[in-house]
């Protein structure tokens, strides 16, 4: 049996190391490969936003699971303490004693070798299979192999992969700033995103193409609209133009949903609704879109309230709520006696702005014979009080 193993702190497991993975199966063609997150690692301290050792299995199985002799390893997690590769390789040959064991390394763990714990017993066992960082790493690989050889009898064979030189670190800095998509697996990045981990943003693009997924097709132009206007408005009055953006793309993701489907989300959520949210779906679908939207793709408490309130407004809305509520009833395709008006006094005096379309959202409800929901009526009063 030809056992290959495959360990690291994950950080997150990105696709440099999916990619290194897959080179070494290929050339090796392990019948299992155990890919082993280590629970504290030797060489470096563990960073401050580093989630659970469970959270990191996840991770883990996540990343690899494209590749199918893989299989994620609660060894060094469930041993805990420092990860010595060494005492997990012992353990890994008592439970498999005729195992060929191959020990896939980087080329900076292969660099320092020579100092890691019971590395003598390590070569005696283990044959390495050392994948480059980065291009220009072949040559050394190759004299440091020969150095080995020589000293210990080792056995070393170089991974001829293409490099993705990434860093973890980096990875996770890249996230705070709503980015990185790109060296991560889809199925992790959506992970990341949904726990919020490493207190990751999701990428704009990436939200417009899940947030289009949940519409329906007549209703992209407007979720695209609300979003350009909101972004404009938070330039306008100093708010956060990020938050502004995410809340417009998913303050409408359940807005295609019947009665019942929204009351299946209310229920899932603990969403508590009132007799005039039980009969109407376009009420429902603000509370049900906010706690999707949390739930699903990480939204803040800020954007959670800017979607739950864009709807029916409040009184006293913060300046992210105000300004979704606009943007949602001032974007460009929207046409309606007093909409120019209403736009240009958006970018004049919002909170005058909010009094005048929660007056023209209350008529045109009465029109319909239709009593407005209380939180519309104490919107309404609060923002007359505040520009008189």
């Amino acid at each position: 049996m030809v056992l290959a193993v495959y360990g690291g702190f994950f950080n997150p497991p990105h696709i440099g190391h999916l990619a290194a993975a897959k080179a070494a199966c290929g050339e090796i063609c392990p019948d299992r490969l155990l890919i082993i997150p280590s629970a504290k690692p030797p060489h470096k301290p563990v960073s401050g936003d580093t989630p659970s050792n469970e959270t990191r299995l996840s991770m883990s199985r996540l990343a690899f699971s494209s590749l199918p002799c893989a299989e994620v390893s609660d060894i060094e997690l469930c041993r805990g303490g420092v990860s010595y590769t060494a005492e997990t390789l012992r353990a890994l040959l008592r439970e498999y004693e005729n195992a060929e064991l191959y020990l896939f390394v980087g080329t900076d763990m292969f660099d320092t070798f020579e100092k890691w714990a019971d590395y003598r017993w390590i070569l005696e066992h283990v044959t390495l299979a050392v994948f480059q960082r980065e291009s220009e790493q072949s040559e050394y690989i190759e004299k440091h192999a020969e150095h080995l050889r020589r000293e210990y009898s080792a056995r070393v064979i170089k991974i001829d992969s293409h490099p993705m030189p990434m860093a973890s670190s980096e990875i996770r800095q890249a996230l705070k700033n709503a980015k990185g998509r790109e060296f991560l697996t889809e199925e992790l990045y959506e992970f990341i995103i949904k726990n919020r981990l490493y207190s990751a943003k999701p990428e704009l693009s990436w939200l417009r193409e899940r947030a289009i997924e949940l519409l329906l097709p007549k209703r992209v132009a407007h979720v695209m609209g609300c979003e350009r206007a909101a972004a404009s408005l938070a330039v306008r009055w100093g708010a956060a133009e990020y938050e502004a953006a995410q809340a417009a793309i998913l303050h409408d993701i359940t807005k295609k949903l019947d009665r019942e489907e929204q009351l299946i989300l209310c229920e899932k959520y603990d969403i508590i609704t009132d007799n005039a949210e039980m009969a109407s779906e376009k009420l429902l679908h603000a509370k049900t879109g906010a706690a999707l939207a949390k739930d699903i793709f990480g939204a803040s408490d800020e954007v959670f309230g800017a979607i739950k309130w864009h709807t029916t407004g409040r009184a006293n809305m913060t300046l992210l709520e105000k300004i979704i509520y606009m943007a949602d009833y001032i974007e460009d395709s929207r046409d309606f006696p007093g909409v120019e008006k209403l736009r240009a006094l958006a970018y004049e005096n919002l909170d005058a702005a909010m009094c005048l379309g929660l007056s023209m959202s209350i008529r045109e409800i009465e029109q319909r014979k239709i009593i407005p929901h209380e939180d519309t009526l104490a919107a309404f009063e609060w923002y007359k009080g505040a520009v008189t």
